[in-house]
């Protein structure tokens, strides 16, 4: 701060090093010496919106640019937030010194303000270690699945994830994992929160990383780890004969992230011929160079330099992870040429099929089946749900977001039920119980085998999603959004649903030429198909969510984002086994969400942005 007022800092960046290193009553109080010494650096406005907020903590722990002030992700922000959380911890649990905590990162990194994923888990590490909590701090950047295995698998208290996952270059993010293994759930959330609030004033020794680095408290778990993932992932692989003959291609991305060497030590573990690396992405870069947005979710514009590639090398098939690895897409050439990219939802249908098979081929009990699970969100196809129906297993549906499928998965796993799958449609997938959130890297691996086997029955990928389809029921998806930055509009778009014909709490009964035959709003709590027309899953009056559903088999659900200033729509139309016309369902549900459009988001009227092409 000195100087700063001394006026001997010129460069923009240089200030807001020194900035995100303050805390805020200190900014504060030298606001007007700043102000006058650095109108040309830093302007009232932009010091009123690095401090007049704070980022809120939530169940999906911190996301935010990296930058100076308490709404931004910086050294301080993320002291202020493990100080909090290691005293929620000191509270929840006795044996946190013998037990610990672990902590992963990414490599993301902000020069301008001199943040990084690695500088944020060091700090992390630091505040803990001052506590006398041991810490199991990765040495190098890990795929965020890699966390909550290391939770359930050294039976820690806790674990930190620093990551943005598929965000923009400038974001960051600090997610947390529960003693169970899987994401934290309310009432950690505001438990969390309320700590931080009372810890904001730094420890003396949080800042020093040098002396926390050299402690006895400091583990790296990093080669156990390793080597104990992919030990576990291993039981999943069930044609390794197969594996170590098949002729198939396999490019894959990483999109600039952390996935490539740990994707390769997957193929690895499963005998699989390593995948064709794109090498342009191959290498962490949190620059992201080669593409607009670092999500594989985006479809073709990501996967452009990975088509490039497999032309070249004679691939069939693609696979790209997100930058934390946690996620899978996938892509296959198909005969006319054209690359055709799974929807999450068909990669789940797929995957689904798959890994029941494999287990079928395995157990010859007829009664076992009964002691299955798979799950999904409840945004994401109900394709699992007609498998389920069929072959006589159990699926269940969750709120949206792994936190809900891990915590489910765990109490289903603590009854002595075993659970085979999990996905939600926003390309993640949970193949092993062994890690109780989505992954990457199993998942690419188990992708790699499953078609590896498909061509040694000269089927391709797209040929099996249509027998799927065609022996459970098509399930035809369509999703997208719209940005809107005005949480008053917001507001109102979902209230005039809840007020339907200016009636309060009465909801619509048709969309244009659809009919409703059931409304679940699990923002109120209300469920119409329910007796007592309250909804079985659990209900958040902080985010907005109404699914309709509809005569013709349709479903619509429209609900908000918790990181991002969009209002989402995940549409699907249910069809029955045996009605095959994919011409005409699929022209139904484009005439169902154009209906939706039209007379629920009425974009030009509430000046709606469509998602970007």
């Amino acid at each position: 701060l000195k100087e700063c007022a001394s006026g001997h800092l010129t460069s923009k960046n240089r200030t807001i090093l020194v900035l995100s290193r303050c805390g805020m009553s200190s900014v504060s109080s030298h606001l007007k010496q700043i102000h006058e010494s650095l109108e040309n650096c830093v302007t009232t406005e932009a010091l009123k919106k690095c401090l007049s907020s704070r980022m809120e903590f939530g169940t999906a722990g911190l996301r935010a640019a990296m930058g100076p002030g308490t709404s931004c992700m910086n050294d301080l922000t993320i002291i202020q937030t493990t100080q909090g959380f290691c005293c929620y911890l000191e509270q929840s649990f006795g044996d946190l010194k013998e037990r610990g905590v672990v902590i992963g990162y990414d490599a993301r990194a902000h020069p301008p303000s001199g943040g990084g994923s690695k500088r944020f888990a060091s700090l992390a590490a630091a505040v803990f270690i001052s506590r006398g909590v041991p810490v199991h701090l990765f040495s190098d950047i890990t795929p965020t699945p890699f966390v909550p295995f290391a939770v359930s698998h050294l039976g820690l208290c806790a674990g930190i994830m620093v990551t943005a996952s598929h965000n923009p270059k400038q974001d960051n993010g600090y997610k947390v994992y529960w003693e169970n293994g899987a994401q934290i759930v309310s009432p950690h959330d505001k438990g969390i929160s309320k700590a931080i609030e009372e810890n904001l004033k730094p420890w003396p020794e949080s800042w020093n990383t040098e002396e926390a680095s050299k402690s006895s408290l400091m583990k790296d778990p990093y080669e156990e780890i390793h080597t104990q993932y992919f030990k576990a992932i291993q039981t999943h692989c069930h044609h390794r004969e197969i594996n170590k003959s098949s002729e198939v291609k396999i490019v894959h991305t990483s999109v600039h992230g952390v996935g490539h060497a740990f994707v390769q030590s997957a193929f690895k573990a499963f005998d699989l011929h390593p995948p064709y690396a794109v090498e342009e992405q191959k290498d962490p870069d949190p620059e992201f160079p080669t593409v607009k947005y670092p999500n594989p979710e985006e479809g073709e514009g990501v996967l452009t330099l990975s088509f490039a590639l497999a032309d070249r090398v004679g691939a069939s098939v693609v696979l790209a992870n997100d930058p934390d690895a946690d996620r899978l897409a996938m892509a296959e050439k198909q005969q006319n040429g054209q690359w055709r990219v799974f929807t999450g939802n068909e990669l789940g249908a797929l995957l689904g099929w798959w890994i029941f098979r494999c287990w079928k081929e395995q157990n010859s009990d007829a009664a076992a089946v009964k002691n299955l699970y798979m799950l999904s969100s409840t945004v994401s196809s109900k394709i699992l749900r007609a498998i389920a129906l069929k072959e006589g297993f159990h699926f269940e549906e969750t709120l949206t977001g792994f936190k809900w499928m891990g915590n489910r998965a765990k109490d289903l796993l603590d009854q002595g039920k075993m659970v085979l799958f999990a996905f939600e449609e926003a390309i993640g997938y949970m193949c092993s119980p062994s890690v109780l959130d989505k992954d990457g890297v199993s998942a690419a691996a188990i992708a790699g085998e499953m078609v590896s086997y498909l061509a040694t029955e000269n089927i391709s990928v797209s040929q099996q999603l249509t027998t799927i389809y065609e022996e459970y029921g098509y399930h035809l998806s369509k999703n997208s959004y719209f940005i809107c930055h005005d949480q008053t509009v917001i507001r109102s778009l979902f209230d005039r649903l809840r007020n339907s014909g200016g009636q309060k709490n009465s909801y619509p009964t048709d969309c244009g030429a659809f009919s409703i035959s059931t409304v679940r709003d699990l923002t109120t709590g209300y469920d119409s198909n329910q007796p007592d027309k309250k909804a079985v899953l659990p209900t958040s009056s902080s985010s907005q969510m109404i699914t309709f559903t509809f005569s013709n088999g349709g479903v619509a659900t429209m609900r908000t984002s918790g990181t991002e200033p969009k209002i989402k729509y995940y549409t699907e139309l249910c069809a029955a086994p045996g009605n095959s016309d994919v011409t005409h369902l699929k022209k139904e549900l484009d005439d169902l969400v154009d209906a939706i459009i039209e007379n629920f988001f009425e974009p030009e009227k509430n000046k709606l942005q469509p998602k970007p092409e």
